[in-house]
């Protein structure tokens, strides 16, 4: 994990923003200094200028209740407290990997097997659940929001913000294609035999069949999303035994589409090793070969650039001769 400056001057609550009007804003409504500082929502200044949520959230200037459209002085202080939320997920004692933390967000190094979220075929064993348990024994209290996701066999980066703030500001990042997302994948086969050692995949995907998880490249006209995946070739390359030839490749997804790296290598005939629904089951790793290594984005809170890491895992470790 990198910083890329030092801390901003603007202090940051666990319940909220705090945020010191300078000369330029001076007139300014409360609502424009939050918005222009700190990107603060229009989605969140309404649920707490309604009282939504189970703890309304609340705004003062200079230590006094006010209301967005108040207009600040130069050297005012303007304190936004997040409204309180509470998680239906329940607890689940599983153990995690956390990478960092502060009062906004938490990004942690996801264990392959295991889903993010609750869904009707997961209702348990989840990393949500393990995050409810998590915050509660450290006597905090906030509802987790998945920024990114991962498949249940995909390991590593999972970055989750703490406050709607922070799932705001993360969500335009990400639109904006701000937020870089980085994999380590180990493909079956020569890859420079079919692309070039280094470029850009740009392929539409979409679902095969209604109802049915597997996607496919697919036209736009036969329902299929714009997809873009960037990829180098790595120099090291990985082994097995029996002897078997593998590649191993650092791709970024421009796009995030479901299961866009394993579709997109596996359309030119080089599936990720180990993938049971894009390739085949293998002897060497239990699982699909693919690890969020990477995630690069700007703090929510203070502007300032993150990017953190995830070492790679046993089972793909051993592929590469480390273990």
């Amino acid at each position: 994990m990198e910083y890329g400056q030092e801390k901003a001057a603007d202090a940051i609550e666990n319940d909220g923003l705090i945020v010191k009007a300078g000369a330029d804003e001076d007139g300014m409504t409360a609502r424009g200094v939050l918005r222009r500082a700190k990107g603060v929502s229009q989605r969140l200044v309404r649920k707490i200028a309604h009282g939504e949520g189970e703890g309304a959230g609340a705004l003062y200037i200079n230590g006094r209740a006010a209301r967005f459209r108040d207009k600040v002085k130069t050297g005012d202080e303007i304190r936004l407290v997040f409204p309180e939320e509470k998680s239906w997920i329940e607890p689940e004692e599983i153990p995690l990997s956390v990478l960092y933390e502060d009062d906004d967000i938490i990004v942690i190094d996801k264990q392959p097997g295991i889903v993010v979220h609750p869904t009707k075929g997961h209702r348990e064993n989840t990393i949500a659940g393990a995050l409810v348990f998590y915050m509660r024994q450290r006597g905090e209290n906030y509802k987790p929001r998945f920024i990114s996701r991962l498949d249940i066999d995909t390991s590593g980066v999972l970055l989750i913000g703490k406050n709607s703030h922070a799932q705001d500001n993360l969500a335009k990042q990400s639109a904006a294609g701000k937020v870089g997302k980085f994999y380590t994948a180990v493909l079956e086969g020569r890859l420079e035999d079919d692309l070039p050692a280094s470029g850009v995949i740009d392929l539409p995907i979409g679902l095969l069949r209604p109802g049915e998880p597997r996607r496919a490249v697919l036209s736009e006209e036969e329902g299929g999303y714009p997809s873009q995946t960037e990829y180098e070739i790595l120099g090291d390359r990985p082994r097995c035994v029996p002897r078997c030839v593998l590649t191993a490749v650092r791709a970024r997804l421009i796009t995030g589409r479901t299961h866009q790296i394993r579709v997109h290598f596996a359309n030119y005939g080089h599936p990720v090793l180990g993938d049971q629904l894009y390739g085949r089951p293998s002897e060497h790793i239990s699982r699909q070969a693919l690890h969020a290594t990477e995630i690069a984005f700007e703090h929510p809170a203070t502007g300032l650039p993150l990017r953190i890491e995830a070492p790679l895992p046993a089972d793909i470790a051993l592929l590469f001769g480390i273990y």
